[in-house]
């Protein structure tokens, strides 16, 4: 799991420019180190991921700013294409387990989703582009980052304290 308990999330569509809504959580105080990104193996980055050749050079230069700045980022993880983790507190999370000890190995279940809610955004994940996960070190910073995130977008938003609270009283 995360080193922090606490954080938010943002659940984004496809049209959405996921390096605006970095450099809004960077402006808000929010370093890259502090986010981990999943993108939908259909999300028009993933494509460029995906077909991203060394050898190709009328689109090298493009494809190595793609892939330095998603170095940049604390984790990505693009399901059936691959992952780049900068972070020690996402690496955890992010690097899959000989014998995972949750469901599957999921990212989201160590990043602190529970198992119910890491389907549900996987489920979501099919059907849009990309999650972004801000850790946090204290209640007011994941508030702050969930207000970040509402305001560059997002479809669908929480703090994992929302999420406990949520499955606590169900």
């Amino acid at each position: 799991m995360a080193t922090h308990a606490l954080a938010a999330y943002g659940i984004y569509p496809d049209r959405v420019a996921i390096s605006d809504v970095v450099k809004t959580l960077n402006h808000g105080g929010f370093h890259n180190e502090d986010i981990c990104m999943m993108l939908s193996p259909t999300h028009p980055i993933a494509s460029q991921v995906r077909e991203a050749n060394v050898l190709d050079t009328t689109r090298k230069a493009s494809n190595e700013g793609l892939i330095a700045w998603l170095g940049k980022i604390g984790a990505v993880v693009i399901p059936t294409v691959g992952f780049f983790v900068r972070s020690r507190e996402f690496f955890r999370a992010v690097m899959p387990e000989k014998e995972p000890t949750n469901r599957r190995g999921s990212t989201l279940v160590g990043l602190g989703f529970s198992e119910r809610d890491a389907d549900h955004v996987e489920s979501r994940m099919r059907d849009v582009g990309a999650l972004l996960y801000v850790s946090c070190p204290e209640s007011e910073k994941s508030k702050w980052a969930l207000e970040l995130l509402r305001g560059a977008g997002a479809e669908e938003s929480g703090t994992l304290d929302d999420l406990k609270a949520f499955a606590a009283n169900a």
